[in-house]
């Protein structure tokens, strides 16, 4: 069964030729790749498939901070992000990479730190040899998991068609059959998400005061991922 209920028939990660796909995986804030991709980054890992994962925002807006004093929820949440990915992956030796965008204020396309941003995962994928990119779908209603998707669909067109996009979701309904092709990941070990959901405790508690704090009804997640593959035009 899919989110929500659903019974899920479509693609499956484990099934040629998505199982040899090399994987990367977009997230808009550190807690994204647990709550949306946690299961894909998984299977990859196991695998020997998982080419890393980005992190587009520093975090920074989750909670009210003093002028100045922004710097310790960054590295909060970074080393939060860290240890999420090592409960994921059981793998510390390639830490997450992070392009620290000001959480809340993406820029468009065309503003010269977009293009940047877009400079440098294209770079990432190709040192990698990244067949697949996993982003935030592009109907989120976050302002940041909108500027996810944009980005990483930027990349694919600086590859020239060679790269894989697939959107997941976070807060937004699953898009239409019409529209996107499912693809499902097997499912997690028991817990795993929730232990690696866990070390986002300044998304969870009140360890950094008055913010953000994830609703309780999502923290029951699924054991699997659905990815969707956007179909032609």
């Amino acid at each position: 069964m899919g989110r929500g209920g659903r019974l899920v028939v479509g693609l499956s990660l484990s099934a040629k030729p998505w199982r040899t796909l090399r994987w990367l995986v977009l997230a808009p804030h550190p807690d994204d790749e647990t709550l949306g991709a946690g299961a894909l980054i998984a299977q990859t890992a196991k695998a020997g498939r998982l080419a890393g994962v980005v992190y587009l925002t520093d975090g920074s807006g989750s909670h009210e901070t003093m002028p100045g004093r922004s710097g310790t929820l960054v590295s909060s949440r970074k080393r939060e992000a860290a240890t999420a990915f090592h409960h994921l992956t059981g793998n510390r030796n390639q830490p997450p990479v992070h392009l620290d965008w000001q959480d809340a204020s993406p820029v468009p396309p065309g503003h010269p730190a977009f293009d940047r941003a877009a400079r440098r995962l294209t770079a990432l994928c190709r040192r990698w040899q990244v067949d697949a990119l996993a982003v935030t779908a592009r109907h989120e209603p976050h302002c940041d998991h909108e500027a996810a998707a944009k980005l990483a669909y930027a990349v694919g067109k600086r590859i020239k068609g060679r790269l894989v996009i697939a959107e997941y979701v976070v807060w937004a309904l699953p898009p239409t059959s019409s529209s996107h092709r499912e693809l499902r990941t097997a499912p997690m070990l028991r817990g795993q998400r929730r232990h690696a959901l866990a070390a986002h405790r300044s998304q969870l508690t009140a360890s950094h005061g008055p913010g953000f704090r994830l609703p309780a009804t999502r923290r029951a997640m699924p054991a699997s991922d659905i990815l969707y593959l956007r179909r032609a035009s």
